[in-house]
């Protein structure tokens, strides 16, 4: 019974110190955290320290890209290694334009990405450190290598302050600069490409000229200093779109406006229209306004003619006319620097009401307004009305004909009444038929 017993006791006695030795092997060399998935962090942990170091620029970055929970998340299923730039690298050292490329809200994945390409799910302190490639938590690789001397990088940076920060739970190492994964860069230039692009002014629809009904020249380039070369045409007033005739101009045969010829026509179509002898024969005989009309024209202007008819003119008294220089005031203050025609100044009348248009005798102005279907010039007893309209359209000069003479408010002399008081606006009659009344 001795041997049998013996030999039980040195069995048990091997059996223990095979576990003993099993046991020493498997004990790990690192303190870390057991894994608690779903556990929240302890004020130990490596995130809580993070927030609360003095990489604030990094720490403001994670709270902007809502990283927080992702972190936590991370700290609690493993250890983590955070490659901390310094301050001065975010603030001084970025780029202003990639800095407002990651702070843009529609960025906010590439502002991700870029953080968690600084985080490693692994421990790796400076007594440790692996030169290899490990992935980041971006889901890109980064390199890691180490130096003879001693100096440790991560890619393209240089690790200033290993082991800043060591927490159960992770390591923080300080870095010199900000790591950028391809990733975001080709994010980043992408949309600088975009952007410049957008910058560009987009090409305009080629101009056509409203009196050539040709595309408008760019001009020819200006040298430093000198005045603005453009042709005449470029700065006249355009004529209205309902014309009734193409107006002459550079278009033409001759490329300029022949005003003389134009002031003309006008005073031909007076004389055979009949009924405005009068006035065709101030224009020609007593004043040089026919001269002055044609070169005004000639220059690109364009005029309306408030014509008053032959019995208009045989109301006017002696004393009207025998001042210095009173036919051509008379005259200037029924000339109108616009083209107007009988329905442009109707419908004007008919949506304002009331119509103020300068004259060639400034300041004066001539108010219109409507009245028994046509347009009333003039205020009280001075007033008239149009009574033969567009007499003459030509697109530069147009002639309305009114039953009376306008006289401003200041010439008007109560002791010679210029007309009747409380005129109806005459009907159109006769074997005259120019065109029929509104209303």
């Amino acid at each position: 019974m001795g041997a049998p017993a013996y030999g039980a006791v040195l069995l048990f006695a091997l059996a223990l110190a095979a576990g003993a030795a099993a046991a020493e092997t498997a004990r790990p060399e690192e303190p870390t955290l057991p894994a608690a998935s779903g556990a929240g962090v302890n004020s130990n942990s490596v995130l809580v320290a993070l927030l609360d170091s003095h990489y604030t620029e990094l720490a403001e970055l994670v709270e902007k890209a809502l990283l927080l929970q992702t972190l936590e998340d991370a700290v609690g299923r493993h250890n983590v290694t955070i490659f901390a730039p310094r301050n001065e690298a975010l603030e001084r050292d970025l780029d202003p334009e990639f800095k407002r490329f990651l702070l843009e809200p529609r960025n906010l994945k590439s502002l991700q990405t870029l953080l968690l390409f600084h985080v490693l799910p692994a421990r790796h302190p400076a007594g440790s450190w692996p030169a290899a490639s490990h992935p980041t938590l971006s889901g890109e690789d980064v390199e890691l290598a180490a130096g003879a001397n001693g100096s440790m990088r991560v890619a393209h940076a240089a690790v200033t302050r290993p082991d800043a920060v060591l927490r159960p739970d992770g390591v923080i190492h300080g870095i010199e600069r900000l790591l950028v994964p391809r990733s975001v860069q080709e994010d980043f230039n992408r949309r600088r490409s975009l952007a410049a692009i957008s910058a560009v002014l987009p090409t305009g629809a080629p101009e056509v000229d409203p009196r050539t009904h040709r595309l408008k020249k760019p001009a020819p380039p200006v040298l430093p200093g000198a005045p603005p070369v453009l042709p005449v045409w470029d700065a006249m007033a355009p004529g209205p779109s309902i014309a009734p005739a193409p107006a002459p101009g550079p278009g033409n045969g001759k490329h300029h406006f022949d005003g003389h010829s134009q002031v003309k026509d006008f005073i031909q179509t007076l004389v055979l229209y009949g009924g405005y002898n009068e006035l065709a024969d101030i224009l020609v005989n007593l004043t040089s306004l026919a001269t002055e009309m044609g070169r005004l024209v000639s220059e690109g202007y364009v005029l309306t003619v408030l014509a008053p008819n032959d019995e208009a003119m045989a109301r006017l008294t002696t004393d009207q006319l025998s001042e210095p220089g009173s036919p051509e005031n008379i005259l200037y203050y029924h000339m109108i620097p616009e083209y107007q025609t009988e329905e442009s100044m109707y419908n004007a009348v008919r949506r304002f009401g009331k119509v103020r248009y300068d004259t060639l005798r400034l300041p004066h102005k001539v108010v219109a307004r409507e009245a028994d279907g046509s347009v009333k010039f003039g205020q009280g007893e001075g007033s008239a009305y149009l009574f033969d309209p567009d007499i003459y359209t030509d697109g530069r000069i147009s002639v309305q004909g009114i039953d009376a003479v306008l006289l401003p408010e200041d010439d008007k002399k109560p002791a010679t009444p210029v007309s009747a008081p409380d005129r109806k606006a005459p009907a159109v009659t006769g074997s005259r038929k120019s065109k029929l009344r509104r209303g």
